[in-house]
């Protein structure tokens, strides 16, 4: 319990009557009246907000709140008590939380209830705990304030920003994929595995005609093919220190996390396998897996995954990969190297390569950018150009020499990879690689 400002104000008047009694000694016995006075009525009014107040209260809120994105969090309280309260709230959200504006005071009647809202936005996946809620309770006269503790826990998982993620797989639902930069690689009927017969249409190429079936029908007929079906793909997703980098809202991992499961919708509609496995930190493997629940089932089983301080060791995840994934399979990297990273990395790739088709998605910081577009002007923005220039030089030379051995390299930036992945993806689809 702890006294309002009225107190206080009625305090600091008190103590001024003092001092002018003090040089007016006939004043002090009506000084010594109104501090009794008040005082009783302190006690009087303490006492009236000494029990607990008897409310009930109540969270509604999405079990399932995105990242990055403002969510309602409603309080319902309802005074069960016979007689009036003066109140504030204050919940115990989480700590990696951010607040809009937290509902003022309010007054209850005996049954009567109150509906208060406020925003959060996470900004970090996982699981969190809503713990209660506080309410300051207000005297009938104002004079104090007292605090109650109500227990209420309320648990909610932070998700990937499923709502951007579900743009994206509307528009693919809709054959619109373009609209966002990812293109379609082949027509019907180019594919590589065959898949009917049909009329033949203007535009057919004369490779697709199938004679036998035309000079039998009296009627030009052609072969239908279909992209390869039945492949698997495997994401080895970084989830190191680098990978904790940010441009602008997101980490690096929260969007590898998304662009994952973009393509991981895409190749299930293909009727591919796909499966992950993290590593540089919390290690977990989930087998290809085909069918409509595999986006589901990644997004539970990455929606809690956290970046970490480790270093990535590529070599290390790469002998695990073969001990898990025997049969061909496209293997997704998504990380961010350095150029010290080179030689355990083509250890890696090379160990990979030989069973494998690999794509390296090598993250780019947006800063890197910023520092090529500046001017220079004196000898420390030279010496940043001229350090950004040689670190790019040397990280696309350590490309060069991976796609000589095979490997697929996108050197691109966080928001980029989504489109950049799902491209290549589709490119490979078509060109029978795997």
């Amino acid at each position: 319990m702890r006294p309002s400002k009225v107190t206080l104000w009625i305090a600091i008047l008190w103590m001024l009557i003092g001092l002018v009694a003090a040089f007016f000694p006939a004043l002090i016995v009506f000084w010594k009246i109104i501090g009794i006075g008040f005082i009783c009525i302190l006690l009087i009014d303490a006492a009236a907000v000494f029990r607990k107040p008897n409310i009930e209260i109540k969270h509604e809120v999405n079990h399932n709140l995105p990242i990055y994105t403002w969510s309602k969090v409603k309080q319902i309280i309802r005074n069960q008590s016979p007689s009036h309260l003066d109140l504030m709230a204050h919940d115990h959200y989480p700590a990696e939380f951010k607040i809009g504006i937290l509902p003022g005071k309010f007054s209850l009647k005996p049954n009567e209830r109150a509906e208060l809202q406020y925003r959060v936005k996470p900004l970090s996946r996982g699981d969190y705990n809503f713990k209660g809620t506080d309410i300051l309770r207000q005297s009938p006269l104002r004079l104090w304030l007292r605090k109650f503790f109500y227990h209420n826990e309320k648990t909610v998982r932070v998700f990937p920003n499923f709502a951007s993620i579900s743009k994206y797989i509307l528009l693919a639902t809709d054959n619109r994929l373009s609209q966002l930069g990812i293109k379609k690689r082949q027509r019907r009927g180019e594919g590589n595995d065959f898949h009917q017969l049909r009329e033949y249409h203007v535009g057919d190429s004369l490779k697709q005609i199938d004679w036998k079936a035309s000079s039998r029908l009296n009627k030009l007929i052609s072969k239908e093919y279909q992209d390869e079906r039945d492949q698997q793909v495997v994401f080895l997703l970084d989830c190191g220190r680098r990978m904790r980098h940010a441009d602008e809202d997101y980490t690096h991992l929260d969007q590898a996390i998304n662009s994952m499961l973009l393509l991981a919708y895409v190749a299930v509609q293909q009727g591919d396998a796909v499966g992950f496995k993290s590593f540089a930190g919390e290690e977990r493997w989930v087998p290809p897996k085909k069918g409509p629940q595999v986006v589901n089932n990644l997004l539970h089983k990455t929606y809690d995954l956290p970046s970490t301080l480790h270093s990535a060791d590529y070599l290390s995840v790469a002998q695990d990969v073969l001990r898990y994934q025997r049969r061909r399979s496209l293997i997704v990297f998504i990380t961010n190297t350095r150029d010290d990273d080179y030689e355990n990395l083509l250890a890696a790739i090379q160990l990979l390569s030989v069973r494998h088709l690999v794509i390296l998605a090598d993250l780019r910081e947006e800063s890197l950018n910023d520092l090529q577009k500046q001017s220079v002007t004196d000898l420390d923005s030279a010496l940043n150009f001229h350090a950004t220039e040689q670190f790019l030089h040397q990280r696309e030379e350590n490309h060069r020499k991976l796609r000589h051995l095979g490997v697929i390299c996108l050197d691109v930036s966080a928001e980029q990879l989504p489109t950049y992945l799902v491209n290549e993806y589709l490119n490979i689809k078509g060109s029978s690689k795997l």
